[in-house]
């Protein structure tokens, strides 16, 4: 929003934890990003898009892999940085990693286009069906890279 106040353009930067990084480039909140930008992280840029998308205030959110490509400890910040951007909003996200998409409402698995399975994390588990195998394999997946 190009009418965006300073104040405002901080507290969105906080509320998607932007904040602490931006004030630590050069310039801070005035510093100049390269084309698509690459002085940045792979994180940085990601929190850089929710909080432009947090101030502009969408009704829906379409989002395609937002942890993608980002480390475990970045991951956790971008989930607490989703939870503030997608609250009261519709929103479709497209994940692979299926700890971004545990508190959504209604999954719905696609297999080669197909849908096979809709529901709940929780109602998508208890049928252990192709869900809860995916789930459970990059549990075990991330469990094992921690040891």
């Amino acid at each position: 929003r190009p009418d965006a106040s300073e104040e405002e353009m901080i507290a969105t930067a906080k509320a998607v934890g932007a904040h602490d990084f931006i004030v630590n480039l050069p310039g801070g909140y005035d510093a100049e990003v390269h084309e698509r930008g690459a002085t940045l992280s792979v994180g940085q840029r990601q929190l850089l898009s929710f909080a432009r998308a947090l101030i502009s205030d969408p009704r829906i959110i379409i989002l395609d892999e937002a942890t993608s490509s980002v480390d475990t400890e970045t991951e956790l910040i971008i989930q607490g940085a989703l939870h503030t951007l997608l609250a009261n909003r519709t929103s479709f996200m497209i994940a692979h990693r299926l700890s971004t998409i545990r508190e959504a409402s209604r999954v719905v698995v696609l297999d080669h286009g197909r849908v096979i399975e809709i529901g709940s994390h929780d109602e998508l588990l208890e049928r252990q069906g192709a869900y809860h195998k995916l789930y459970t394999m990059q549990f075990r997946t991330t469990a094992a890279a921690a040891d």
